[in-house]
């Protein structure tokens, strides 16, 4: 059956469940009523004995005080007459699903849908004689792959962040090397500079340029 989102609009007899503040119910059941028929068919004759009444009001004291929920982050299932026994799997250790049928169940359209979970041997959690099992398995499925696409569009979100950062990284690296590069240029530019200056001033003490030249020709008229 479909529930309520919330605790507070939850069916009685759900105050063990605790959700957290984002987490919503997407379906709540039970053993179905016919799961009972086998124990029916068993402790009927013998409680001609009285043998087969413990039979029979055990197995309905079972399914009364079994419950299982399907919210968006998790699988629950709570059993416990006197006690309770509140067991919970999150999705995102969930590895497989898979769903059963015995005889009865097969005749009645009931079966279990059994639980696998990463790093666990075997079932980890099952919900015991549900109504409709492969619809049940489906939505699971349903929920599991729902969960894996918020937690993609998460992943690209962080890694268009890093993304950004790096390209962020590349373009100040990029901006200090062009205005290393600057500065170079003109101190090269400053140096040919000084050096086109010593070029062109005069030279000495080889007795050329043109006082040297003057001097030589005054030197010849007196002889």
């Amino acid at each position: 059956m479909e529930s309520p989102s919330t605790e507070d609009t939850l069916p009685d007899g759900f105050d063990w469940l605790s959700l957290d503040p984002e987490e919503e119910v997407v379906w709540t059941g039970k053993p179905h009523s016919m799961s009972l028929v086998p124990a029916l068919v068993v402790g009927v004759p013998l409680s001609l004995v009285l043998v087969g009444i413990p039979i029979v009001v055990s197995a309905y004291l079972s399914r009364e005080n079994t419950e299982y929920v399907i919210t968006t982050e998790a699988l629950y299932k709570k059993r416990g007459v006197v006690s309770r026994d509140v067991k919970r799997v999150g999705f995102e250790k969930v590895q497989d699903t898979s769903y059963s049928q015995d005889f009865f169940g097969t005749q009645f359209g009931y079966g279990s849908v059994d639980i696998s979970t990463a790093g666990g041997s075997g079932v980890e959690l099952s919900f015991d004689s549900v109504a409709e099992p492969k619809r049940i398995q489906e939505l699971v499925n349903e929920r599991i792959r729902a969960r894996d696409r918020r937690g993609d569009a998460g992943d690209g979100e962080t890694k268009a962040d890093v993304l950004d950062d790096i390209l962020g990284e590349l373009r100040a690296i990029r901006a200090a090397v062009e205005d290393d590069g600057a500065a170079a240029d003109a101190a090269g530019d400053d140096v040919d500079a000084d050096n086109r200056d010593g070029e062109d001033g005069p030279v000495g003490g080889d007795g050329e340029g043109p006082d040297a030249d003057a001097s030589s020709t005054a030197g010849d008229d007196d002889r």
